[in-house]
């Protein structure tokens, strides 16, 4: 009897398939059944060849040897997982497997993942492929009774494959270019080059920025109205003149203010947009402090493990028309505490689709992220899982409550021949902010006029005027970002490019700015572990060497832009529009100008951070830098590789200034160190928290002292109460 094979991406997907599908009997690196074969990968276990594998010198990196451009691209077997491929290779070959079907994450990576392994192991059996965005029992039978033929996505692995050898052609070269000429760890690429020019960029501005005072006038009412002064033509409430201020001031001291016009509008606010995961990532930064990488590995977890929220790796912020049939499936699975209330009250009021969240024509690959109609055990999750899945099951519903609704008064004033304005709202209904429990962030009034509760007020009255005031305030430097700021600007860099040639910005527009969803959080690790940049707080920096980097690259390879084309082209050639050799022949001719300019650059790159501590394994001088953990030394030779940690940062707070301690050294020779100058030895912090706690009474000291407060003060009320009871007898 024939069977299929079916490949999944990790072994926790390939078991919930393998169960679903009956396949009981476990083999070496797979499961089978009477029908099928479930086996898997362990993500990549094929990728594209080291340049030595296109000849031995290129063992070596020297910049003669430069640029290496191989006519074809060969693949090898990653050797840590090199078991499991001759598992899958090994079952993919048997006789009785009469088709594959590729069960990989449904994406441009995943069919990499797949078709890579299918090329390395020599298969030419029909394929199929499962498209599912979540891993539930429903979902994966769903997925196979609607299984679709492979070659439907061979344009894919072709824009996967043109991606991953354009990034080798020109990652490969220029760093190689640069390492060798500088005889330093110099790493560049297509995407990670532009991200970091974006930070250099707003520090440059933070730098040049000079603050700039302006200024307001305020006029508070008898009747407690507080006016704004608004510039009559341009509508804005500050000006830079003090001079005009002062001078307006004066003109209107003593005036009655007349109410020129009462506006009132009956306003709508709908839920904001599903989350992809560029905007789930943000606000788990925003809210929890949480990496890109760190959330986009809960997700997965949230996805892979528990089984209650859709694929994460999606960049649509909207749902296909074929999921809403299953929304109150998906609304029933989170009706527990503490979304019960809200779930029934969506379930009472019925869910009515529309167009502000429910649009095939923004969904590509996946639609947005939304729980499954798997019932989720809250006490099952980590603290870390239930932030996320918060998050999502929070957006989620709210998208399905009515919209905001208020009626905002706006109004006009005449003091003298100034203009003043006020503004107030009444809430009609809270529809889906009640969702939030009132910890939503209002949204910040254009106009910079704040809102106030309003007393009642008519076209053409007088209003007496207590006081007027001028207001101050400075122009503020932009803030430098965060990793939830820099995920904003990758996805849209022509906010933040905006020197850049308006057609060039369009085409980034277009294109959805630098990486993707998926990889966005890698390249901010990798600026991390390359040390081009570092965390100060919250906010993110370029460091020295960064900087250095970026006057030795190629000035194109530091544009955006440059990335934006490219992946309209990947685009172009997932949609069959372009062909793979024709993208990759012009990759080609531009890794060989980069090569070129750096070999013929008379720019030099200087080690500022070098340290007279020797490097155990070669001997040469040692690095210090800021890891994204604390500090770290590590050997300036690429070859050698040697690093070490040698601070830490640390939850401990100094006792001086109460900032976050450092940890220092090693063994008994620790020592926390504080930016205020504060010194101290592990061992004494030890002893001084020790200390520290045996003087504080524990919780459960302090209630038991309460309850014994609490009889000693009962008994003596009773004493108390019995001796009058005795005095009232004898007196009877």
């Amino acid at each position: 009897m024939s069977k299929t094979l079916v490949l999944a991406e990790k072994p926790s997907v390939g078991r919930d398939i393998a169960r679903v599908l009956q396949c009981p009997k476990k083999g070496n690196g797979y499961f089978e059944g009477d029908r099928y074969i479930v086996t898997w990968a362990l993500g990549h276990l094929v990728t594209l060849a080291d340049p030595e594998a296109y000849g031995e010198q290129y063992r070596s990196w020297r910049i003669e040897d430069l640029p290496i451009l191989p006519a074809s691209f060969r693949l090898v077997v990653i050797r840590e997982s090199s078991k499991q491929f001759q598992a899958v290779k090994q079952q993919m070959g048997r006789k009785d497997v009469k088709e594959i079907v590729i069960a990989t994450d449904a994406g441009r990576e995943g069919e990499l993942v797949a078709r890579w392994i299918l090329e390395m192991a020599r298969v030419n059996k029909p394929v199929k492929r499962l498209w599912i965005s979540s891993v539930t029992d429903k979902a994966i039978l769903e997925g196979f009774r609607k299984v679709k033929d492979g070659k439907e996505y061979e344009q894919l692995y072709a824009a996967a494959a043109a991606r991953a050898e354009a990034d080798w052609v020109v990652g490969i070269n220029a760093t190689r270019a640069l390492t060798s000429k500088h005889n330093a760890q110099l790493s560049c690429g297509r995407v990670q080059t532009p991200t970091l020019a974006m930070i250099a960029k707003r520090e440059e501005e933070i730098h040049a920025f000079t603050p700039k005072p302006y200024y307001g006038i305020s006029a508070v009412a008898k009747n407690g109205l507080r006016l704004v002064w608004q510039e009559a033509k341009t509508k804005d409430i500050k000006t830079f003149s003090k001079e005009t201020c002062e001078q307006i001031i004066k003109s209107i001291k003593g005036k009655e203010a007349e109410v020129t016009e009462v506006k009132k509008a009956q306003k709508k606010s709908y839920a904001p947009l599903l989350y992809d995961l560029t905007e789930l990532q943000r606000d788990a930064n925003k809210f929890f402090g949480f990496s890109a990488k760190e959330t986009l590995s809960i997700m997965q977890s949230l996805y892979e493990h528990h089984k209650v929220l859709t694929y994460p790796r999606t960049d649509s912020r909207y749902l296909s028309s074929d999921i809403v049939e299953t929304l109150a499936d998906r609304v029933k699975a989170v009706q527990i505490k503490p979304y019960s209330q809200l779930a029934a009250k969506v379930l009472r009021s019925g869910i009515k689709a529309n167009k502000s969240f429910v649009d095939d024509s923004k969904v590509s690959d996946h639609h947005a992220i939304i729980p499954t109609e798997q019932t989720v055990f809250l006490g099952n999750l980590s603290d870390r899982e239930r932030k996320i899945f918060d998050l999502v099951v929070k957006r989620f519903l709210a998208v399905l409550f009515p919209p905001f609704e208020y009626e905002q008064t706006t109004i006009q004033a005449k003091i003298g021949d100034q203009s003043f304005v006020a503004k107030g709202k009444r809430v009609i209904s809270q529809g889906w902010r009640e969702v939030y429990d009132h910890d939503y962030e209002e949204e910040e009034a254009k106009d910079g006029v704040a809102e106030q509760l309003l007393p009642d007020i008519s076209t053409g009255d007088r209003l007496s005027i207590t006081s007027v005031t001028q207001t101050t305030g400075e122009t503020k430097p932009p803030e430098p970002f965060t990793e939830a700021s820099l995920l904003s600007a990758m996805e849209n860099p022509a906010k933040y490019m905006a020197h850049e040639k308006k057609e060039l910005i369009q085409t980034i527009g277009e294109t959805g700015g630098l990486g993707t969803v998926a990889t966005r959080a890698d390249i901010i690790e990798k600026l991390f572990h390359s040390f081009l940049i570092e965390k100060k707080g919250k906010h993110i920096f370029i460091t020295s060497k960064g900087k250095q980097l970026l006057e030795l690259v190629p000035e194109e390879l530091q544009s955006p832009t440059l990335t934006a084309q490219w992946e309209q082209k990947l685009n172009a050639i997932a949609k069959g529009k372009l062909t793979k050799q024709a993208f990759i022949g012009e990759m080609k001719n531009y890794a060989k100008a980069v090569v070129q300019e750096i070999k013929h650059s008379e720019k030099r790159f200087r080690h500022d951070n070098l340290t007279r501590t020797k490097c155990p394994e070669c001997g040469k001088f040692l690095l210090e830098v800021n890891g994204k953990r604390g500090k770290m030394l590590v050997c300036q030779d690429r070859e050698c590789g040697y690093r070490k940690s040698v601070a830490k940062s640390t939850n401990a707070r100094c006792p001086q200034c109460h900032k976050r301690l450092e940890l220092r050294g090693e063994g008994e020779g620790q020592v926390f160190v504080c930016v205020c100058g504060h010194r101290e030895k592990l061992s004494a912090f030890q002893e001084r928290r020790n200390k520290e706690k045996s003087s504080k009474m524990s919780k459960r000291e302090v209630a038991q002292y309460l309850k014994g407060q609490e009889k000693e003060a009962d008994g003596m009320m009773n004493t108390a109460l019995k001796d009058a009871l005795a005095k009232l007898k004898l007196e009877d």
